[in-house]
């Protein structure tokens, strides 16, 4: 009898650890480490800290996630190369998204926002003090430079619907000259992201006190920036690790908020040559105007609210002159958010 109850042991033993075995064979995707692709919209600049931060302090990889971040050369190509399937996960303007649907209807793959994290557009209107340029009206007949694809160019036209802005004339060149046609005087003012074209001004040797900078928020253009898009590829089949990859994001934007400073050395880990105190002030300027904003803080980070993005699509629709009306209900979806507590990451002022 003994004999015959320690075999029967032993066998219990065999099926029990056959069974666990299996059991870890047939775990969910989401258990184990997956790779996901992410492009940036612009090039390894200060705000790019805010996706570097948590794959350099290892949030991705506890998240089970093995994230790549590329570098970017606009929104447009974002939208473009999640919608391919190049790339899983992006970071694109909003306005950029909209105008890819509206103008693609029909494609099968079209990106989806899933986090706001510029809750304010980051474009604005600047030129100098010398130009006589104070306000919105003083636009009016002047000549304007920016690339074509500059998201502020592009929706200058509710920024001109906004304040009566007419007669102006547009110039186009490469994003590398933009600055340098305004400090050298061979047009009045130009389109950008603040802290992005501010901090370039400087560079060519303006001060930043002698510009005057005329934020798009500021002046009745109250417009979404960029957020966090993903192709329906990857929600599809991955829901969990977009969500975990969301997480972490949202950890690491903790740290950054904390310690800009030290965010940047993330930055100067991927391109050595930047300039780092440039690229604090910059980082410092983009989650002063558009991350830690007053409409960011009322909405909450990473959220959008429904009239708001409603509107923004018919202003998209109307200034960029799409095909088809832009349906707010199918650019946004809040379902891979983390929890209000993960979110709670704005400083209070």
């Amino acid at each position: 009898m003994v004999s015959l109850g320690l075999h029967h042991f032993k066998a219990s033993a065999v099926v029990a650890a056959i069974t666990i075995t299996g059991a870890l064979a047939s775990a969910p995707s989401f258990a184990q480490t997956t790779a996901l692709k992410f492009q940036l919209d612009w090039r390894f600049e200060g705000p790019a800290a805010l996706f570097l931060v948590p794959e350099a302090k290892g949030y991705y990889k506890e998240a089970k996630l093995d994230v790549t971040v590329d570098a970017g050369n606009g929104s447009g190509g974002t939208v473009t190369r999640v919608a391919s399937g190049s790339y899983d996960l992006g970071f694109a303007d909003l306005a950029s998204l909209m105008e890819f649907h509206a103008n693609n209807p029909d494609a099968p793959n079209k990106p989806i926002a899933i986090m706001m994290v510029y809750n304010n557009t980051p474009a604005s209107v600047m030129a100098l003090k010398k130009s006589g340029i104070k306000t919105p009206a003083d636009l009016n007949g002047k000549k304007l430079g920016a690339p074509v694809f500059d998201a502020g160019r592009r929706a200058f036209p509710i920024f001109a619907k906004a304040n009566n802005v007419s007669n102006v004339t547009w110039t186009a060149m490469d994003p590398t000259l933009r600055e340098t046609m305004l400090v050298r005087g061979d047009i009045d003012a130009i389109t950008g992201f603040t802290f992005t074209s501010l901090l370039n001004i400087e560079a060519r040797g303006t001060k930043a006190d002698e510009v005057v900078v005329l934020q798009y928020p500021d002046y009745g253009v109250k417009l979404y920036g960029n957020a966090v898009i993903a192709s329906p590829k990857i929600l599809k089949e991955n829901p969990e690790a977009v969500k975990a990859f969301l997480k972490a994001f949202a950890k690491g934007m903790k740290d950054v908020l904390k310690n800009p400073e030290e965010a940047i050395q993330t930055v100067k880990a991927r391109d050595g040559i930047i300039n780092v105190p440039l690229e604090v002030r910059r980082l410092k300027l983009a989650l002063d105007t558009v991350v830690n904003s007053a409409d960011a803080r009322s909405e909450g980070f990473g959220q959008v609210k429904a009239p708001r993005l409603a509107l923004m699509a018919s202003q998209v629709s109307d200034a960029f002159n799409t095909k088809t009306r832009v349906n707010p209900d199918t650019i946004w979806s809040p379902a891979y958010l983390p929890s209000a507590k993960d979110l709670d990451v704005l400083p209070k002022k």
